[in-house]
């Protein structure tokens, strides 16, 4: 098994998806997916209006 595989793995046996069909993980990848980008996309805005409020209006 390479590092990859054995990350995988390791995803599948933490959350318990290892127990679950195929439809039904990808289900739920695509859920984590979602949410990852919704909290990365807002992190980002907020991030930017942080910067523009704190460091001044050059940004």
């Amino acid at each position: 098994m390479n590092w990859i595989q054995r990350k995988i793995f390791l995803y599948n046996v933490t959350f318990g998806l290892y127990m679950l069909d195929r439809w039904e993980r990808c289900l739920f990848n695509a859920l984590v997916i979602v949410l990852m980008w919704f909290v990365l996309f807002n992190g980002s805005r907020y991030a930017i209006e942080f910067c523009k409020r704190h460091l001044g209006q050059g940004f």
